[in-house]
């Protein structure tokens, strides 16, 4: 990221966001125009890549705590815009000892160098584009059926990003030419400009920061050097991912440049879900309808698994509605290999219709325990509460 990105360019409104937002407000923002812009969802529309490419550029500053902090404090120190021309005054100096670019000159009197009074502002950033940089980190999303997150699984991702160009390398130049060294930067890829009392180091304007002037282009990417690069990697989701999970694969994002490592690849997992299970924790939950008698009397209850036979759970004499039995080892798989377990709660079913012989037995049931008051001693417990 060069010192003229952190001073011309307002990520904030690129996410669409105050400057005092929160980390999540800038995730949300983030997910949203990246799926709106995403590559594959705008099939040949240009405008959308570069958005895309802007947004994730934003994101990348915005959502790392240091990062934001330095370009807070860069554009806090300039007024947040950048405006070229003018001359260095007398008294001027120069904003590469600032930004830690240039040797430094010592102020008179032996005091510090510009540099040692805002040293690590920047982090060191924006010395040349030359430098090896790291690739983008890329976000994207799959939705999985609930046995597919408990087992885990391996799928495929097509992905998008900037590549050297295939045809010349990266090198910009025309099959058996060669690039030449930057007369105007001598290979540096930056310049200083004059900013009035102020001197600035940004991209070269020859070279555009490469460091190397083109002659004769490479007819496939017009000079860039740079390309489309679309590729298909297998990720292995894990077993017992939970919806909205954010897996990190490292070193599958987009290329670094010139020389520099990849970034990551960030899969947002989107759990389906189902209609008898659910998850607590490595834990499956699942609800089972008794009768009366099979709660009162004691019963063994034939239960269904996920992903296999059914279990028999025995429901003891006198068993209330809204306990839960634990089944060992059929719940979702841990990171150790274990299994965890399923968690089966009783629920009483009260029937909606009673034929006649039901219906008399239950008299015959109540009179006989109409000395059993399940809520005596109810109302004086809540006056002395």
């Amino acid at each position: 990221m060069s010192t003229k990105d952190y001073l011309e360019k307002d990520y904030y409104k690129v996410l669409g966001v105050s400057k005092t937002a929160s980390q999540d407000e800038i995730k949300q923002s983030y997910r949203k125009l990246a799926r709106e812009n995403h590559p594959d969802a705008n099939t040949g529309d240009a405008q959308a890549e570069e958005r895309f490419k802007e947004i994730s550029e934003a994101y990348n500053v915005l959502s790392d705590e240091k990062r934001r902090k330095e370009y807070d404090d860069a554009r806090s120190l300039f007024g947040g815009s950048y405006r070229p021309g003018g001359n260095t005054g007398a008294g001027g100096f120069d904003l590469g000892d600032l930004f830690g670019q240039g040797g430094g000159t010592q102020t008179s009197g032996g005091g510090e160098r510009l540099s040692d009074l805002f040293g690590g502002l920047f982090g060191g950033r924006g010395r040349t584009t030359t430098q090896p940089r790291r690739g983008a980190d890329i976000e994207t999303e799959t939705r999985l059926t609930f046995s597919e997150a408990s087992a885990g699984l391996t799928r495929s991702f097509q992905l998008s990003s900037d590549a050297a160009c295939p045809t010349c390398k990266g090198t910009g130049a025309r099959a058996g030419t060669a690039p030449r060294v930057c007369p105007n930067c001598s290979g540096t890829g930056h310049e200083n400009r004059n900013l009035g009392g102020f001197s600035l180091s940004e991209p070269c304007g020859e070279c555009k920061g490469r460091g190397l002037v083109v002659d004769d282009p490479c007819l496939t990417c017009s000079g860039s050097g740079r390309g489309k690069s679309t590729r298909t990697i297998q990720a292995r989701i894990p077993a017992g991912v939970s919806d909205g999970q954010r897996i990190r694969l490292k070193g599958k994002g987009a290329p670094g440049e010139h020389g520099g490592p990849a970034g990551d690849l960030y899969v947002v997992v989107h759990v389906q879900p189902h209609p008898v299970f659910g998850k607590s924790g490595d834990n499956l939950t699942i609800t089972v309808p008794v009768t009366f008698p099979e709660a009162a009397l004691g019963a063994d209850v034939r239960v269904p698994t996920l992903n296999g036979l059914p279990v028999t759970v025995k429901i003891p004499p006198g068993t209330p509605n809204g306990r839960t039995f634990r089944v060992r080892g059929k719940g979702t798989a841990r990171r150790d290999g274990t299994a965890g377990d399923m968690l089966v709660t009783v629920e009483v079913a009260v029937p909606d219709r009673l034929n006649e012989e039901a219906r008399e037995a239950l008299e015959k049931f109540r009179a006989a325990t109409a000395d059993q008051d399940p809520r005596s001693g109810l109302e004086t417990r809540a006056k002395g509460m």
